[in-house]
């Protein structure tokens, strides 16, 4: 299956096809896609030229976008509806963008329509790779302790320990991102449990694409 992902770095980028191929049961060609400049804003910058070039030139078959929280709110009520915080939570802008362009666009005549996939990584996708080897590391934890103002880790600390190092080198990045991922990846009930909302959205999107009326 051949996929377009847009996350906030190259070294994310290929953690998540491992994530997504764990999630889909079945391998992933991952499909370059012109990047916006790195994080947040230039990963959602890039949602929509990422989305018209496959709309029209069918490189890929879908589009994956997973982004870091930070400190921005973490997604509140029903997965499949926008929440109360909507214009600051990164997950249903991000579910807009795609609505909108998505909604833009005319069928294109005997093909299906671009299937996607959201999540979002709390505080850092980081956390994510880090599941399982550190109890503390969860987005209860962390909305506890941002709603008490005592974060319970910082972004630095979760590079440290994902790293060796809050400033790594991309190679060293991309090989450890991989590396950790592939561990996570045999469990991925943990880490819905752990990230019940960012990856629970990630992976309820990579299971609808089984389905006939798929995509959100």
């Amino acid at each position: 299956m051949k996929v377009a992902i847009l996350s906030e770095s190259p070294a994310d980028e290929a953690a998540v096809r491992v994530l997504a191929e764990a999630g889909l049961g079945r391998s992933v060609e991952l499909v370059p896609i012109r990047r916006g400049a790195p994080g947040m804003d230039g990963a959602l910058a890039a949602v929509r030229p990422a989305f018209l070039a496959l709309h029209y030139r069918r490189q890929a078959e879908a589009l994956i976008v997973v982004v870091d929280s930070n400190s921005s709110p973490v997604h509140d009520g029903p997965l499949d509806r926008p929440c109360p915080q909507a214009a600051e939570c990164r997950l249903c802008r991000i579910r807009q963008s795609i609505a909108e362009v998505r909604a833009s666009l005319k069928p294109m005549a005997g093909l299906p329509p671009i299937l996607t996939a959201v999540g979002l990584a709390v505080p850092a996708i980081e956390a994510w790779y880090l599941c399982g080897k550190h109890s503390p590391l969860s987005e209860a934890a962390w909305v506890r302790g941002m709603g008490d103002g005592k974060p319970p880790y910082t972004r630095a600390r979760l590079k440290e320990l994902a790293y060796g190092t809050d400033r790594p080198s991309l190679a060293m990045e991309t090989q450890c991102a991989v590396e950790h991922v592939r561990r996570v990846v045999r469990d991925l009930d943990l880490l819905e449990r752990s990230f019940p909302v960012g990856f629970g959205c990630l992976r309820r999107d990579l299971e609808s694409w089984a389905r006939p009326s798929s995509g959100p």
